[in-house]
């Protein structure tokens, strides 16, 4: 135990403030669940006594946590009404950017923006561009849609040309014409 604890220190003397603060605030569920594991088994402490009051209840979370995820959205037990999460999905994303960076993100509450839940989500909805799937194609521009009407067109009044040019010279120079080359 002293071991992994000095190992933590030592961690967080390395992560940046950001980091510090988040995890003083809101510790680690690992670190925590330790912490409570160990107060629990001793019989003297005042923890083990108490019977549970409205603060306890309180600050548990839905999930039964001991510390709610600032990254959810929390259901007050009394009053009923949901509480917006401590951090929008931005910050979410910036805090757990730095946790990766640091190699702390395990260390993180779930959030939609962790890199677990984004890979799980990839593989289930798969990369969702249309177009992308069997007898599908992807809508594009006008342009880039008729292009190859177009250009058969194109090649069609080409090879039409040497014909409309004796035509041409037939009738009389314009007079009398009535397809003119668009």
């Amino acid at each position: 135990m002293a071991t992994s604890s000095s190992q933590y220190i030592k961690l967080a003397q390395q992560l940046p403030p950001r980091l510090t603060r988040f995890f003083a605030r809101y510790p680690p569920q690992a670190i925590v669940s330790s912490s409570a594991l160990s107060k629990a088994s001793s019989p003297n402490s005042p923890a083990a006594d108490s019977t549970g009051s409205s603060a306890d209840q309180i600050s548990t979370g839905q999930d039964g946590l001991t510390v709610p995820s600032p990254f959810r959205w929390q259901k007050h037990p009394i009053t009923g009404k949901w509480h917006d999460p401590v951090f929008s999905l931005r910050r979410q994303a910036d805090l757990l950017k730095l946790a990766r960076q640091h190699g702390v993100e395990e260390l993180m509450p779930f959030s939609v923006k962790s890199t677990v839940e984004r890979v799980r989500k990839r593989e289930e909805n798969g990369l969702r561009v249309k177009g992308t799937g069997i007898g599908q194609r992807v809508k594009g521009k006008e342009s880039e849609r008729t292009l190859k009407g177009r250009l058969e067109k194109r090649r069609q009044a080409m090879l039409e040309m040497p014909q409309m040019i004796q035509t041409w010279k037939e009738r009389g120079h314009g007079r009398a014409w009535k397809k003119w080359p668009k």
